[in-house]
């Protein structure tokens, strides 16, 4: 099989890769300003409340069990007595990561009513993983409804917050912040190159209640920080398409001479504002 590979002259070769170069480069630009973000919420947090580890402030602690309702979500490949089940997607570790879901890929189970109504996922539920990685252990995010109808696994703790002294973004930030990690590492059950926490350790979780005034102003901070996310995440598609464009006529031999004049720079120009 002969393969037939467009050959412009080196001068021509020479233009391309630089404005490839150039559309990598603006890609790269939006990486890092997207790594920029996802560390300022730990910044944003330290700011609000200070190094919770200590306390200095002696704000009132209770056991997480005490302010929220914990639940393991439903097992794969259980035996059931019931003959009505549905189809519905449900959260696995896969898709709870640190401080964000990642919702590409939701598997489906099939469940039946009961044990629908009793896992289903409601706004403001934070998520965390049960065990993986040491340095991710009880790893989590909230749940803010972003599909219709979902449950979640047994690896999969549920927490939903039952005291008005806790808001949930309050919460799911704590648990992921230096003094939850802290905390899971030192009950965790290690085995090699895995930690595990059970609903037991994750009930007695220390949680530090600061005012309740403190805590909104916290939340405003990370719904702003959150809108620009979107925003990011956005330009971040976008780059990404237009960047494919580039590459799909640098190899189909149409980025050409002519081409360019009339389309190259006003791409360059479109990803260049969305790397912004």
């Amino acid at each position: 099989m002969r393969l037939m590979i467009p050959l412009p002259p080196l001068p021509e070769q020479h233009r391309i890769v630089e404005i490839l170069d150039q559309a990598d480069a603006l890609r790269q630009q939006r990486r890092q300003a997207d790594e920029i973000s996802r560390k300022i919420a730990p910044a944003l947090f330290y700011d609000a409340f200070g190094d919770l580890r200590r306390n200095p402030k002696h704000w009132e602690t209770l056991e997480l069990g005490q302010v929220a309702e914990i639940v393991s979500g439903i097992t794969k490949g259980r035996r059931t007595s019931e003959t009505s089940l549905r189809e519905i997607a449900y959260l696995s570790v896969a898709n709870v990561q640190d401080g964000h879901l990642r919702l590409d890929n939701v598997k489906r189970i099939e469940a039946s009513e009961a044990e629908i109504e009793r896992f289903r996922l409601m706004r403001n539920d934070l998520v965390l993983t049960e065990g993986g990685d040491p340095d991710k252990l009880g790893r989590g995010a909230l749940w803010t409804s972003e599909m219709n109808e979902c449950i979640h696994q047994n690896h999969v703790f549920r927490v939903r917050v039952t005291s008005p002294k806790i808001l949930p973004t309050f919460l799911a930030a704590l648990t992921g912040s230096e003094y939850g990690k802290a905390y899971f590492l030192s009950v965790a059950k290690k085995t090699t190159g895995i930690a595990s926490i059970n609903k037991t350790q994750l009930s007695a979780f220390p949680v530090v209640i600061p005012p309740l005034g403190i805590q909104e102003r916290f939340v405003d901070a990370i719904s702003s920080l959150n809108g620009s996310s979107v925003s990011q995440a956005t330009s971040a598609a976008t780059l990404g398409t237009l960047f494919q464009t580039l590459l799909h006529r640098a190899f189909d031999g149409s980025l050409t001479a002519k081409w360019r004049e009339a389309h190259a720079q006003e791409l360059l120009q479109e990803m260049e504002h969305q790397a912004r």
